[in-house]
């Protein structure tokens, strides 16, 4: 198993998580990875897609909701890096949810690291 890591993209610092690491499925997974961030001075922790659990992707399961509302009460951004075009061809309400919350400057879903970064891109 690796290790998540530091990264620097346009001065903000990112805690970038490997895919092999445990799911993002709810409040404590959220609260584990919200406070590595925290413990290593990271502003955003990108996790994988396929860290991110099936239930996530479930609006009805609350999950989703459960895990961003952590992240925002903390304070630290979140982005789920990765192809989730499966999800969203199965769901209206989570393409129109992705695109919500991706007009939001605290938690992203984003297609991959490129992305990511045009997003902590200073503007100007």
């Amino acid at each position: 198993m690796t290790t998540d890591e530091l990264v620097n993209l346009h001065g903000v610092t990112v805690l970038r998580c490997t895919p092999d690491g445990p799911a993002l499925d709810g409040e404590r997974a959220a609260l584990d990875l919200i406070g590595d961030a925290m413990g290593r001075g990271a502003d955003v922790v990108a996790v994988p897609a396929e860290r991110v659990a099936e239930e996530f992707f479930r609006l009805r399961s609350g999950v989703a909701g459960a895990v961003m509302q952590k992240f925002v009460n903390y304070r630290v951004r979140l982005a789920v890096v990765g192809d989730v075009s499966r999800h969203l061809d199965d769901s209206a309400a989570l393409r129109d949810f992705v695109r919500e919350t991706n007009q939001g400057g605290h938690v992203w879903i984003v297609a991959d690291d490129d992305e990511l970064g045009e997003r902590l891109r200073p503007a100007g």
